[in-house]
């Protein structure tokens, strides 16, 4: 069994074994000087190591004036430090065939490199520097600014992706986790290198940053690369923080977000908030989820697609946070079909709120979470990902074992009782958005209306 102590209250200087395993994995956690986490995954078999610096600050902390701060940071961080120029960073991953990238979120940013084994002191270099050494250069924000717009524009081009936004924004409302994490073009373009390094300098602080390696690795080999990288900032009182909690205050909300564009596919989503990744539930959720719409025996794909042919993909998905949660469907059909998906979509899920699901469908549910959760820590990417996402989320660590019994231990009640609670009201569907060619909603099908209506 994984030890379950809570990284922000372990004290500092000190190591803890958290989980050591017959086929010689170790997960080992330490609490530097300055409230900075360490925490690895030795993996024996492995040739690889990955270093990933975690960050507990994403778009959901950005003052609305800043929106899109956090995203835009992440790639002003890689224009170069006191160290290295853009151009350096770039040519010392490629020359060991290594990657070196980020990734902003909601609630959190992450600076990773992937490398062999024997090139781990560089990732750990490249990462730390970038993070902590970055220059922030006025003509660094200004070059940054137009490959930022891109992004957006990029987005925009993908009908699914905004589709995913506009649904988001119709579920959360004006709450900052329903605002785009890329932010918007009126927000990028306004937003000064001062204030950006202002909220660099507020934000990326050693209690709210965990710094995860996994593969083959050694703990002390780690901490002395750490140290070595960091020199004189390992010091101070600070401790880690406590995982984000809280309760978001979030509008009740019963929209229908349209954005006009002119594909050959009508894109919809349809949702409902959820719980959130504190609540002891979130198994059942994962379940719940799998069974509706996670792969091809799912309710949702088989009626919708198999049965009916009204669609080529469809699916759902749950977005926990630290304080609220959503869960959607998401289908691309025809424009003149899609009344008659978003009535199936309706029906299906009122369905499970009304009757649940058959014992079948909640094992082969299990079954499908079981397989996807082991199949995808094949890689120490993965493991780095897994072992830093929950040190920073829960401050705990949850071994593969255990998480899986977690999920066996989920019984048809459990996700029955659920699916009543989400889907109370008839469909359950609170919130949903549109990407197609309508110029207007009163162009879009009375079903589609109807659902939210209800």
């Amino acid at each position: 069994m994984a030890s379950l102590v809570s990284g922000h209250e372990q004290p500092v200087g000190s190591t803890r074994t958290l989980e050591s395993t017959a086929d010689g994995a170790i997960v080992k956690r330490s609490v530097l000087p300055g409230g900075l986490r360490v925490i690895t995954e030795h993996v024996p078999a492995s040739r690889s190591a990955t270093v990933g610096l975690w960050v507990g600050v994403g778009s959901r902390d950005e003052p609305l004036n800043v929106a899109g701060a956090a995203h835009y940071l992440e790639h002003l961080l890689f224009k170069g430090t006191s160290n290295r120029d853009a151009t350096q960073l770039a040519e010392e991953i490629d020359a060991v065939g290594g990657e070196f990238n980020a990734f902003t979120s909601k609630e959190h940013t992450c600076y990773y490199a992937q490398v062999l084994d024997e090139d781990l002191p560089l990732a750990m270099d490249l990462v730390t520097d970038v993070v902590f050494e970055a220059l922030c250069a006025p003509s660094d924000v200004d070059t940054e600014r137009s490959v930022v717009l891109e992004e957006i524009s990029m987005r925009d081009d993908d009908p699914e992706d905004l589709l995913h936004e506009t649904f988001v924004g119709a579920i959360l409302g004006d709450h900052a986790l329903g605002r785009p994490v890329l932010g918007t073009e009126e927000s990028i373009t306004g937003m000064s290198a001062t204030a950006l390094r202002g909220f660099y300098k507020r934000r990326y602080a050693m209690p709210r940053m965990v710094l995860a390696v996994a593969g083959n690795v050694e703990h002390n080999q780690v901490l002395r690369l750490v140290r070595k990288a960091l020199k004189g900032k390992l010091t101070g009182p600070g401790t880690p923080v406590a995982p984000r909690a809280g309760r978001a205050r979030i509008q009740p909300v019963n929209k229908l977000a349209l954005h006009t564009d002119d594909t050959e596919q009508a894109h919809v989503m349809l949702g409902l908030r959820s719980i959130s990744r504190h609540d002891e539930r979130r198994f059942a959720l994962s379940v719940l989820n799998a069974a509706l719409g996670g792969g091809m025996s799912s309710r949702l794909f088989q009626e919708i697609r198999e049965r009916r042919g009204l669609a080529y993909q469809v699916y759902s998905s749950v977005a926990s946070y630290a304080d609220i949660g959503h869960m959607s469907v998401y289908a691309g059909c025809q424009p003149e079909k899609l009344g008659e998906v978003a009535g199936v979509i309706r029906e299906v899920l009122d369905e499970v709120g009304r009757t649940g699901l058959t014992d079948a469908e909640v094992l082969r549910a299990k079954g499908q979470l079981r397989g996807g959760l082991v199949l995808g820590l094949e890689d120490t990417s993965s493991r780095m990902s897994r072992i830093g996402k929950n040190e920073l989320n829960y401050s705990q660590y949850l071994g593969v074992d255990d998480t899986v019994a977690r999920i066996d231990a989920v019984t048809s009640e459990e996700v029955c009782a659920l699916a009543r609670t989400l889907l109370r009201r008839p469909g359950g569907v609170t919130a949903a958005a549109v990407v197609g060619p309508y110029a207007h909603a009163d162009d879009l099908p009375d079903d589609l209306h109807e659902v939210i209506a209800s």
